[in-house]
C-alpha cells in the first residue's frame, strides 16, 4: 500500500472507533430517565457500523457491530435490568447491528469488486485502443508503401511505350531513311519526348505538390479565364457556357492551382465529346460551401470505374497519364475541399468541387 492508502485506512479506523466510543459514552453518561436520548444514541451506532462496512467490507462491518454490541451490553445489564421487556428490545437491536453491518459490507464488497472489474476493463480497453492505433499506423504505412509501388509500376508502364517509339524511330534514322521519312521520324521522337515530359511533370505535381499561396479570388474570373483559354483549342463542335450565381463570395485559395484544377476538368470534358456538345462551368453557394461544377455531354465513365478515377495512373484514355484527376483531388484537398464525380441522368459527367467559404469562417 502507498502512504496515501495507509493514511486513508488510519483515518477510517479513527472515525469508526471514535464514533462507537462517543456513542457508548453518551449511553453511559446519560441518566436512565432520558429515554429519548438513549434511543438517539442507540441509532447512532449504525453510523460507524455502516461506515466500517463501506470502508472495509463485510468483515469490517461485522467487527464494528460486534464491538458496538460489546460496549452496549454492559450498559443494558446495568441500566435496564429492572425493565426486562425494554432490555430484550436492546438485545434485539444488537442483533440488528450485526445484520446491518454484515449486509452492508457484502453489498459494499460487491460494489468494490464491480469497480475493480470496471477499472480492469477500462485498462484492457485502453490497451486494445493503443494496439488498434499501432495497427492503424502500420496499415497506413503499408498503404503508403503500396501507393508508392503502384506509382512505380504505373510510371514504368507509361514510360515503356514512349521509349519503345523513340527506340524504333532511332532505328529508322540509323538505317538512313529518306528525308521525308526522317522528318516524320523526328516528329515522332519530339511527340514522345513531350509525352514523357508531361508524364514526369504530372508525376512531380502529384508527388511534391506546391504549397498554396493564399489570397481571396473571384471564382467567376477564374471560370472566364478557363473558358477563354480552352475555347481556342477545343473542336468547333464543342461549346462552353459559364453560369454563376449573383454575389458569389470570394474564395480563399491559390488562384493558379484552382485554375489548373478547373482547366484540367474542362479539357477532360471537351475530350470526352469527340462528336461535340456543350460544357457548362457553374458556380454557386450551397450551405457553408462554394460549389463549382464542370458538366459535359460526353460518353461518361463506366459505373464500375467511378471509384478509381482519382487513383494515380488510372485512365480511360489511350494516351492519358492517369495523373490529371489525382492532381485535381490533391489540390482540392490542400484547399480543405472535396471533389466528386457522378454520371448525369441523360449523358455525360458532372465533376463537383466543394470549397469552404471564406465569409463563414469555415476556411
Amino acid at each position: 500500500m502507498s502512504a496515501t492508502t495507509h493514511g486513508a485506512v488510519r483515518r477510517d479506523l479513527v472515525l469508526v472507533l471514535g464514533g462507537i466510543a462517543l456513542t457508548s459514552a453518551g449511553h453511559y453518561f446519560t441518566p436512565p430517565q432520558f429515554l429519548l436520548w438513549h434511543g438517539i444514541f442507540q441509532r447512532l451506532y449504525y453510523l460507524p457500523i455502516v461506515y466500517a462496512a463501506i470502508s472495509f467490507g463485510w468483515k469490517g462491518g461485522l467487527t464494528a457491530a460486534v464491538l458496538a454490541g460489546m460496549l452496549y451490553i454492559p450498559h443494558i445489564v446495568m441500566t435496564w435490568a429492572p425493565m426486562p421487556h425494554f432490555a430484550m428490545g436492546q438485545y434485539a437491536e444488537i442483533v440488528m447491528f450485526l445484520a446491518v453491518g454484515t449486509l452492508t459490507g457484502i453489498l459494499a464488497d460487491r460494489e468494490r469488486r464491480r469497480r475493480v472489474e470496471l477499472q480492469a476493463t477500462a485498462q484492457r480497453l485502453g490497451q486494445v485502443y493503443q494496439e488498434l492505433q499501432t495497427t492503424f499506423e502500420q496499415v497506413k504505412r503499408a498503404d503508403r508503401l503500396s501507393g508508392i509501388g503502384q506509382l512505380a509500376a504505373g510510371l514504368a508502364h507509361e514510360i515503356r511505350n514512349p521509349l519503345a517509339s523513340i527506340d524504333g524511330a532511332a532505328e529508322v534514322l540509323e538505317a538512313g531513311a529518306e528525308a521525308e521519312l526522317r522528318q516524320e521520324t523526328l516528329s515522332i521522337i519530339r511527340k514522345e519526348c513531350a509525352r514523357l515530359n508531361r508524364l514526369l511533370t504530372n508525376l512531380l505535381d502529384f508527388a511534391r505538390p506546391r504549397r498554396p499561396e493564399w489570397r481571396e479570388v473571384g471564382v467567376v474570373e477564374v471560370l472566364d479565364s478557363v473558358v477563354e483559354l480552352v475555347s481556342h483549342s477545343a473542336g468547333k463542335n464543342v461549346r462552353f457556357r459559364r453560369e454563376a450565381a449573383p454575389d458569389l463570395p470570394l474564395l480563399l485559395c491559390d488562384r493558379e492551382q484552382i485554375a489548373q484544377v478547373i482547366l484540367n476538368l474542362t479539357i477532360n470534358a471537351a475530350q470526352a465529346m469527340p462528336e461535340g456538345g456543350e460544357v457548362v462551368l457553374s458556380a454557386r453557394t450551397s450551405a457553408d460551401v462554394l460549389l463549382v461544377q464542370v458538366k459535359d455531354e460526353g460518353h461518361g465513365i463506366a459505373p464500375e470505374d467511378l471509384d478509381k478515377i482519382f487513383d494515380p495512373f488510372f485512365t480511360t484514355k489511350d494516351t492519358g497519364t492517369g495523373l490529371g484527376l489525382s492532381v485535381v483531388h490533391q489540390i482540392v484537398g490542400q484547399h480543405g475541399g472535396s471533389v466528386t464525380a457522378e454520371r448525369n441522368p441523360d449523358r455525360g459527367m458532372t465533376f463537383s468541387l466543394y470549397f469552404p467559404r471564406a465569409d463563414t469562417g469555415a476556411a
